[in-house]
């Protein structure tokens, strides 16, 4: 009998209990106004390609930053930057991934940064977006546009700081950001997938 009482305790405490249940909402009318920053520790960028057409390869990047200005009552409005470290990519493979950093590739030394500037944002139903923007990669911009998708928003539990949650993602050449090793036996389209945390600044 113990173990029957004791069961929803333990339950309790391993979700976090009251004081640690959902708080997000997915509905744009609940999002506060305001400039966020990104959450570094809770945001990704994943890249894939086809590796020689028999498989999908990913790798992903951190240590984003950048912000976000918000209305939900004038989305179209809204304006984003993304910074990038270059060399925080990251892969399955440790050789590759210092590959990846050197000349043949993203060239770290001489392009430290990726860069994301928007330009335009196109709402589209009420929870999603299309957010085009000056993509710069190499040493190269040139224009991508994003579908946009929002996950979630509210007070994190936690550090109890208002949050917004998007995802995003786009295809780019590589080739034309003059990222052209291997092309095209290593894919040139390179799909990029952004999960995005941004906390309002007070």
């Amino acid at each position: 009998m113990k173990s029957l009482f004791a069961y929803p305790l333990l339950l309790s405490l391993l979700v976090g209990g009251p004081a640690l249940a959902q708080t997000a909402t997915r509905d744009p009318a609940q999002i506060q106004a305001g400039t966020y920053a990104v959450d570094p520790g809770h945001t990704q960028v994943g890249w894939r390609v086809s590796h020689f057409g028999f498989s999908h390869y990913s790798g992903g990047f951190s240590g984003v930053s950048g912000t976000l200005d918000l209305d939900p009552k004038n989305p179209a409005a809204a304006k984003l930057s993304i910074r990038i470290p270059v060399g925080s990519v990251s892969t399955t493979s440790a050789k590759l991934t210092g590959e990846l950093k050197g000349e043949q590739w993203l060239d770290e030394a001489k392009y430290p940064e990726m860069t994301f500037v928007s330009t335009k944002v196109e709402p589209v139903g009420t929870d999603k977006a299309k957010v085009t923007g000056d993509l710069t990669l190499h040493g190269v911009t040139k224009p991508v546009t994003l579908d946009v998708t929002l996950v979630g928003a509210g007070v994190n539990p936690l550090n109890k700081k208002v949050t917004v949650g998007f995802e995003a993602t786009g295809v780019l050449k590589r080739s034309e950001y003059g990222v052209k090793t291997y092309v095209p036996l290593i894919g040139d389209d390179l799909q990029l997938t952004i999960d995005g945390a941004f906390e309002r600044r007070d």
